[in-house]
């Protein structure tokens, strides 16, 4: 997927987890730097989601509507940030919007103490 951009919510096929990693075919949030996404690299920075409450503080919730399109109440597991190839996001499902985005890379921030 060519035109991403930050905040959108697209389903990324994470393949077998290790341990307790995200994995396996789940929504998850784009939060690669826009000027990142415009180069167009080979990788990007997702955050995965979980339809399962866990009242963990690092998960923010995306509550299912029409422009995000989730079917149901979701969690961003900000605590699974990580980098995957752009080819294993297989669909673009909508966009959270910039109030959650900014809580997802506030808490990031937190959790990589660089904010």
């Amino acid at each position: 997927m060519n035109d991403l951009v930050a905040g959108d919510v697209v389903m990324v096929n994470l393949g077998l987890p290790m341990g307790s990693e995200a994995g396996y075919a789940r929504p998850a949030v784009v939060v690669s730097a826009s000027g990142i996404l415009r180069r167009d690299l080979a990788t990007i920075f997702i955050v995965p989601c979980t339809t399962t409450r866990r009242r963990v503080a690092s998960h923010v919730e995306l509550v299912p509507d029409s422009r995000n399109g989730l079917e149901s109440p979701t969690w961003a597991q900000v605590e699974h940030l990580r980098s995957v190839a752009r080819t294993r996001c297989v669909q673009r499902r909508g966009h959270i919007g910039v109030v959650a985005l900014e809580q997802i890379r506030e808490i990031a921030g937190l959790l990589l103490d660089i904010r």
